[in-house]
């Protein structure tokens, strides 16, 4: 065989040891596994990256800001869905790099900003969220982790105006994305996943039930031509990256979609509910009214981290 083939069949066998890693954490509709072969957009990318002899770099927009609801949440800054999430994305890496010694680097791209005027998040509570997240990481000595925001990409101008310049260069047009709603499904369940979430998340509305879900409608469209715009720039960024996402993608879809934690619905997030410990010593996530039902408040760190399933209802505390 010639050495050039040899090498090129060592290289696409060690792109699928690292893809058959995510498999297992793979967060789609879909309800049949399917082999690496099946996503040739990732196996291409991480193979290019094992070509060069270089750590394997992964993308992904998400960790934004916690849900406004506090029905949802237990604050507004990471608490232990976050650590334990960000542990499993640097633990994934670890894994990598035991089979692909260059190992692996997640560059979380927290993208509160980029639509926390539509989801009614104050822009102070983002920077808190998003710098603590920095400091979860360092704290935990989470080396192959990174946090990238729009501060990295427009410094210190105001909020405003760094959404209306990413919104006015790469967001799509309402009547195009509407559009591409009617006919794509995948499309059609991720406007309807957020209209949902924008229902739940709001906590103080005063008019109709139907005069919410109207404008929750309209800003769904909003958060995700935010959220295309947030993409875009990250691959102008990172055009090598493998994209990974939080939200729930086909099989061979260009977007990775990774499960963070066990939870009983697929678009289920850490910022979004709260962790529960269960008796049996797993974790999950459900929003925080139900998990006070189940369990009582675990303090960490001075604030409340997550819950402990149990029968009684008194509050403990762990060392911070």
């Amino acid at each position: 065989m010639p050495l050039t083939t040899a090498r090129d069949t060592l290289t696409t066998r060690t792109g699928s040891r690292i893809l058959n890693l995510l498999l297992p954490h793979h967060r789609t509709t879909d309800r049949v596994p399917a082999p690496a072969e099946a996503f040739p957009h990732q196996l291409g990318r991480i193979s290019a990256f094992v070509r060069d002899g270089s750590p394997v770099l992964f993308t992904l927009p998400g960790f934004p800001c916690k849900s406004p609801n506090p029905a949802k949440v237990l604050g507004h800054l990471p608490d232990q869905g976050e650590r334990l999430s960000l542990t499993f994305l640097n633990t994934l890496c670890t894994d990598i790099e035991r089979i692909y010694p260059p190992g692996a680097h997640v560059i979380i791209c927290s993208d509160g900003h980029v639509f926390g005027d539509l989801i009614g998040v104050p822009d102070d509570h983002i920077d808190a969220y998003a710098d603590d997240l920095r400091v979860q990481i360092g704290r935990m000595g989470l080396h192959r982790l990174s946090v990238f925001d729009l501060r990295d990409v427009l410094g210190d101008l105001p909020h405003d105006t760094k959404r209306t310049r990413i919104h006015e260069r790469y967001a799509p047009t309402l009547a195009a994305l509407r559009a591409e709603t009617r006919v794509d499904d995948q499309s059609l369940a991720l406007y309807r996943g957020i209209t949902r979430f924008l229902v739940e998340d709001t906590a103080d509305w005063t008019g109709t039930r139907s005069a919410l879900q109207r404008s929750c409608r309209q800003r769904a469209y909003g958060v995700i031509q935010r959220s295309r715009a947030w993409g875009t720039l990250i691959a102008e960024h990172h055009p090598r990256a493998v994209r990974l996402s939080i939200h729930p993608q086909p099989i061979g879809a260009p977007k990775f979609g990774i499960r963070l934690l066990d939870a009983p619905d697929a678009w289920t997030t850490p910022w979004h509910s709260a962790a529960l410990h269960r008796s049996d010593g797993t974790w999950t996530l459900m929003p925080r009214a139900r998990a006070a039902r189940l369990g009582r408040v675990v303090q960490q760190g001075g604030r409340p981290s997550h819950f402990a399933q149990t029968d009684q209802s008194s509050s403990w505390s762990v060392p911070g």
